[in-house]
């Protein structure tokens, strides 16, 4: 059975690298072959000669840790604070009451509206990308964290309290591993968020980042560099978001094994 689960694995591995190279050959044939307009699209190896000028340039790495530095900032912050808020909600009824229209107003609103905004109050630089990554992540966490809160039984809250339990201790050794599923499986939405509010950001104002390279060189027409941007962007989040995933398996690993039978 592992020996058929490990070929199928094998094969599934296979066609995705195998798609993604028959994508990269197309490509660089068809813009070689003028099939695809090499303006617009350009073809993966000058793609990658540009990349190469940039990186050894120091330019490509320096983009690449601004923004990954800002998302990474933001992401953590954001996620830490939404998920203690989250859990907190569980001390008082009345505030969760008064929070929770709110916490669905703000969810809704279109964070990305206010980039500009932020851009003005925080300036160019690495502040205000890494606030709006925050705001991207911190209202999910916190409806993630309360979504938790609220699956927890209240007939084990009464046995606890029967036995002698006090409030604090309810919350750490009941509210919060019930909640923890919920907070892992929401880090990866979050990433993907925290990327999004530092990728605007850049693209609204910023003195470097990839967005920001981005911007630039679709300003003055290098597509070329454009195409960088948005290739290494791609890697950069596929990167995060594999990280991310990884951390989840071993947090839920973690749980599992210290979650009483």
């Amino acid at each position: 059975m592992q020996r058929n689960e490990r070929i199928c694995r094998w094969r599934i591995n296979a066609w995705r690298w195998g798609l993604l190279a028959a994508l990269i050959v197309f490509w660089e044939a068809g813009s070689r072959l003028g099939l695809i307009d090499a303006f617009f699209f350009s073809s993966p190896t000058e793609i990658l000669s540009t990349a190469v000028v940039k990186w050894r340039s120091g330019q490509l790495w320096r983009d690449v840790a601004y923004t990954a530095s800002a998302t990474l900032l933001g992401f953590v912050s954001g996620t830490v604070t939404g998920s203690l808020l989250g859990l907190l909600l569980w001390f008082s009824r009345k505030v969760t009451l008064v929070a929770e229209p709110w916490m669905v107003v703000l969810n809704a609103l279109p964070k990305l509206a206010l980039a500009p905004v932020l851009v003005i109050w925080f300036g160019i630089g690495f502040s205000s990308k890494v606030v709006l990554a925050f705001l991207m992540t911190v209202i999910v966490a916190a409806m993630s964290a309360y979504g938790g809160v609220q699956s927890v039984d209240p007939a084990l809250e009464t046995l606890m309290t029967s036995l002698g339990a006090r409030r604090w201790q309810t919350f750490t050794r009941l509210v919060v591993p019930a909640a923890m599923p919920s907070i892992i499986t929401g880090l990866r939405v979050n990433i993907a968020l925290a990327m999004a509010g530092a990728i605007v950001g850049e693209f609204i104002a910023s003195d470097r980042g990839l967005g920001r390279m981005i911007v630039y060189a679709g300003t003055t027409f290098d597509l070329k560099l454009v195409w960088v941007g948005v290739v290494v962007l791609s890697i950069v989040s596929v990167l995060m978001y594999a990280g991310v995933v990884l951390l989840e398996k071993l947090l839920l690993r973690r749980w599992m094994a210290r979650r009483p039978e």
